[in-house]
């Protein structure tokens, strides 16, 4: 990840939640240090040292461990620990859980995704389907997860769509046009939504063809009529429990929306323990408001 880019984005995620001052912990002596540990509550992948280390050097916390991204957690496992001043740490916890929760939630739904196809000739990718701000994150735990990114941005490579082959007149001379306009070192893809799109794609020869909403069955005949050096993308409506479905086929990349738009956060909490002044243990869930 970008590290400028990652601090200024916790820059204004500690400004939306923390405002003026956390009141609340205002209320604690300034100079009272803790430690703090985010423990696992399930099962999953582990996702966010980046984020952790970023976070910690921004709110002079000393990053005592953190697991290392990719690594498979089971409930009560030691996620990270923090020690610092009490009102740092506890002005830091519902950023640093909501970004870790996030990120571990895309990473876990990623490797579940990538070991239900359990096929290594095809790449699970991830879409431009993603929470605004978050994008350069979530592409991130998509690859820690096992995951591989699609297009970052609408200027990484010309996608030729639907509304695109309209406003162009057709699959053919949107794919002309396109090539007289970008560089040779810029791919062309084209989603194609039937059969007789799929036959005006193949004669315009594009680098990539996607087939959109297709069955399984459907795309066993189709990709007999595609050259093996147009790379095929297969997308719409699959998710983690039918992705098996496609294992065997002679497809290069699965894309789905999935992995980002809609995932469930990971379950995780910190526990708070107090320093010298104040051993006794206090708790704070992922849940705080």
């Amino acid at each position: 990840m970008n590290t400028i880019y990652l601090r200024e984005q916790l820059r204004q995620f500690l400004i939306e939640d923390i405002g003026y001052g956390d009141l609340s912990s205002a209320l604690i002596d300034g100079q009272d240090e803790s430690v703090a540990t985010i423990v696992a509550k399930e099962q999953g992948i582990f996702c966010g040292k980046p984020i952790v280390e970023e976070l910690a050097t921004m709110q002079r916390l000393e990053l005592v461990s953190c697991q290392e991204d990719g690594r498979a957690v089971t409930p009560g496992d030691e996620l990270i620990v923090l020690r610092g001043k009490t009102r740092a740490i506890l002005e830091t916890e519902r950023v640093l859980l909501n970004v870790i929760q996030h990120t571990s939630g895309i990473a876990t739904m990623t490797r579940q995704c990538v070991d239900a196809l359990y096929d290594d000739a095809i790449h699970v990718t991830d879409t431009r389907k993603t929470t605004p701000g978050l994008r350069m994150i979530e592409k991130y735990a998509v690859r820690v997860g096992g995951g591989y990114n699609h297009r970052l941005r609408l200027d990484d490579a010309v996608m030729i769509k639907d509304n695109h082959i309209v406003a162009l007149g057709g699959v053919t001379n949107a794919i002309q046009v396109a090539r007289e306009r970008v560089g040779h070192t810029t791919p062309i893809e084209v989603e194609v939504e039937s059969f007789e799109q799929l036959m005006e794609a193949v004669q315009a020869d594009p680098d990539i063809v996607m087939l959109d909403n297709r069955t399984p069955d459907e795309l066993r005949e189709w990709v007999r009529h595609i050259p093996t050096h147009i790379k095929i993308e297969v997308s719409g409506g699959i998710t983690l429990d039918t992705i098996d479905d496609y294992r065997g086929i002679r497809i290069d990349v699965i894309s789905l929306g999935q992995l980002t738009h809609s995932v469930r956060a990971f379950d995780c909490s910190l526990n708070l323990q107090g320093g010298m002044k104040d051993a006794t243990t206090r708790n704070t869930s992922a849940d705080v408001r």
